[in-house]
């Protein structure tokens, strides 16, 4: 039962962090739909890290180079969709209100990705991959 609580809060938390998004998109103050390209960061960011898991059958604690260069790949994603709507912002693409909003929903969004690896990211009992 859990697990079931910790998908329902991850969902929330997924639905609101497109919720700021959306917001910072479609409010007719700003009405420039340029940030929706964070979409494909979104996707991106949790693919090197589950390539890397699928590779590397090590449970040590000791690092190697695949799981680094999986965390290096993620972080540039992450940094990426960061600095992405500051840069739109500072180009008077988008306003700097709708910068904030975008910085707020991928705050929510980036905690929602790391919280679904922390929960369901182990190999016990319960994990991501009996979903």
């Amino acid at each position: 039962m859990a697990g079931i609580k910790a998908l329902i809060s991850l969902s929330f938390g997924g639905a609101i962090g497109l919720m700021f998004l959306m917001l910072g998109c479609a409010l007719p103050v700003y009405n420039a739909y340029w940030p929706l390209f964070l979409l494909f960061f979104y996707i991106l960011s949790p693919i090197p890290y589950c390539i890397s898991r699928r590779v590397v059958d090590d449970s040590d604690s000791a690092s190697n180079a695949c799981k680094e260069l999986a965390i290096f790949l993620t972080t540039g994603i992450v940094v990426s969709a960061f600095g992405l709507p500051v840069i739109f912002a500072r180009a008077a693409v988008i306003e700097w209100g709708a910068c904030a909003l975008v910085l707020t929903g991928n705050i929510v969004i980036f905690a929602t990705i790391l919280g679904f690896f922390l929960v369901f990211g182990s190999n016990d009992d319960f994990s991501w991959q009996q979903w």
